[in-house]
């Protein structure tokens, strides 16, 4: 049971697709890359957007912030994506207050996903709100929101079996290999993309693919070196990607490119696997027409069933439970800080009640009070006052009764 929501968090909403209502072909056109992310950071006040940050991911696009409409976010995504703002609002699906804010805690924390407790998608919410912090667009509400996500976030990680077992999309990955690659001979693996997605394919690869012969290939090749040093891999060249797809059995590809980069031609005749997780798809459609190649993708990955996903599901109460928690002592915080302005208003005035009118200790009595005392019980009222207006609602008297307490014996 959730705490009443504050009025000002009525403007804060999520709006995007996902894997729910459209496949990875669809959810390609509302990818968002680094580059049109930081195009979609600089025009976002011209849709009268102050903070907000947009989480891209192979299953899902979403855009959460803070707007008088949850148009303007709709309007700012389709702006700067290949989709259509009409075919956005077809697909799409909004969530406003408390089940915004809800709906952030639960992807989070792997409930959301496609794999269910796949604990990468927390990493990626860090990214995508480090990316809008850097350009001054997330807020103080905003910044403290997601300090509980995260923290709720670790504390089902470490107290819940969500996570538990070994299960995640690179996990599915090579799940996919073992089962569609029973040839010992066909063991040349070639992954495209080595950043954060690509370094968890790595190691995957690594501990449950042993004896593959595993090349890498990266936009940015100090990335791909790393990772072949630390793995015993190969890399190559970027401008060797032809020569190698054709060289491999499985084509791994984990890219961020706007248009494919594995392209049909490159196909000679041999049998090949193809597994593109890539959003948009970075394997031109085309070569899933050849009948040689099989060609899967994030969604088909994502169908995974086995007794680890079964018991992540009876960890679901305990999870939410925590979340629930966690969505109170936000909501909880930002209750507070709605009424500083008040407490710190009455505060003044009760110092100046104090260096004017000299305030007794005991109502009139001969004695004054020090400027030490009645600072101490000035914040004493104020602490009391505190804790009755997130206790009770009596914004009309808070003032009134805060002298009243101020001047009374029974305040000492």
């Amino acid at each position: 049971m959730y705490l009443q929501i504050p009025i000002a968090l009525s403007n804060f909403f999520v709006t995007g697709v996902n894997y729910k209502k459209s496949d990875a072909s669809v959810r390609s056109e509302f990818s968002i890359s680094s580059e049109q992310y930081e195009q979609l950071l600089s025009v976002a006040p011209a849709f009268d957007i102050q903070s907000f940050f947009v989480l891209s991911t192979c299953n899902r696009t979403e855009i959460y912030g803070f707007a008088n409409s949850v148009e303007n976010f709709a309007e700012l995504l389709s702006s700067q994506t290949t989709g259509s703002l009409q075919e956005f609002k077809s697909l799409s699906y909004c969530k406003q207050g408390i089940e915004a804010i809800e709906h952030l805690f639960n992807v989070a924390a792997g409930l959301d996903s496609q794999i269910l407790g796949d604990y990468e998608i927390v990493g990626q919410v860090k990214q995508a709100v480090k990316t809008s912090k850097k350009h001054n667009c997330i807020h103080p509400v905003m910044e403290r929101m997601i300090n509980e996500v995260l923290q709720s976030s670790k504390r089902i990680r470490t107290s819940t079996g969500l996570s538990g077992g070994t299960v995640s999309v690179s996990f599915a990955a090579v799940q996919y290999i073992r089962k569609h690659c029973t040839d010992k001979s066909k063991n040349k693996i070639l992954l495209a993309g080595t950043g954060k997605f690509g370094s968890n394919l790595c190691k995957n690869i690594a501990d449950y693919l042993p004896g593959f012969d595993v090349t890498l290939i990266n936009r940015t090749p100090e990335k791909a070196e790393d990772l072949a040093c630390l793995h015993n891999f190969r890399c190559r060249q970027l401008e060797d990607l032809e020569a190698s797809v054709q060289e491999a059995d499985i084509i791994l590809v984990t890219t961020n490119a706007e248009e494919p980069i594995v392209l049909k031609k490159y196909f000679t005749g041999k049998q090949q696997l193809v597994i593109d997780l890539s959003v948009p798809c970075n394997v031109e459609k085309s070569v899933a027409e050849l009948p040689f190649v099989s060609v899967a993708d994030v969604d088909q990955l994502s169908r995974i069933k086995d007794e680890t996903l079964y018991q992540r599901t009876q960890e679901i109460p305990k999870a939410k439970k925590i979340i629930a928690e966690h969505v109170n002592a936000f909501l909880e915080w930002h209750l507070m800080r709605q009424h500083v302005p008040v407490l710190h208003a009455v505060k003044t005035k009760l110092l100046n009640i104090q260096s004017h009118y000299a305030v007794f200790a005991d109502g009139f009595n001969a004695e004054p009070v020090s400027m030490k005392d009645a600072e101490y019980r000035i914040q004493k009222v104020i602490n009391g006052m505190a804790v009755k207006m997130k206790t009770k609602n009596q914004k009309g008297c808070n003032y009134i009764e805060a002298i009243n307490d101020f001047i009374s014996p029974a305040s000492n």
